[in-house]
This record gives C-alpha cells, sequence and structure tokens, in this order.
C-alpha cells in the first residue's frame, strides 16, 4: 500500500466510534523503513490554517485495522493530542 492511499482512508476509533479524519502524514523510522505513526491534523481544521493547532499522532500499534476504506485504531485522544 501507498502513502497516497493511506491519506484517502477515514480513521475511525473504535473506543469512542468517533471519525478522527484522514491522516494527513507518516511518521517513519530511517534506519528500519518501518511506519511508526499516522499522524491526523485535529478536526476543525481548514485547508490546515484555521482551527487549533494540533494532531494525533497515533501509533501503529493502535491500529487495528485497514480496510478499503477506513483505519480501525483504538486510542485514548487526549493522550494522543500534540500541541504544534
Amino acid at each position: 500500500m501507498r502513502v497516497c492511499e493511506l491519506r484517502q482512508k477515514e480513521v475511525v476509533n473504535i473506543c469512542s466510534c468517533r471519525t478522527l479524519g484522514c491522516p494527513l502524514d507518516i511518521e517513519f523510522n530511517c534506519k528500519t523503513g518501518c511506519v511508526e505513526a499516522l499522524i491526523v491534523p485535529v478536526p476543525g481544521k481548514v485547508c490546515g490554517l484555521f482551527g487549533p493547532a494540533a494532531e494525533y499522532v497515533i501509533p501503529f500499534s493502535c491500529i487495528r485495522q485497514i480496510g478499503e476504506d477506513i483505519i480501525l485504531v483504538e486510542i485514548q485522544e487526549d493522550r494522543c493530542i500534540k500541541k504544534e
């Protein structure tokens, strides 16, 4: 799967049944080449300009399933928010 295909999928938290948005970026380890986290902007930002300056950093270990249209994650949202 390519990164551009991941960016088109909706991220859903199975703990709260909330849609978090679509991944904007990924974090990977340069030494191993493995994906370490998905970066999802906090809902409410418009074109990355207006709204809170924060993002969800979702560790790869919290991803439960990647389907055709959605990515299911199991996270506590307040612990995964990184303020910019």
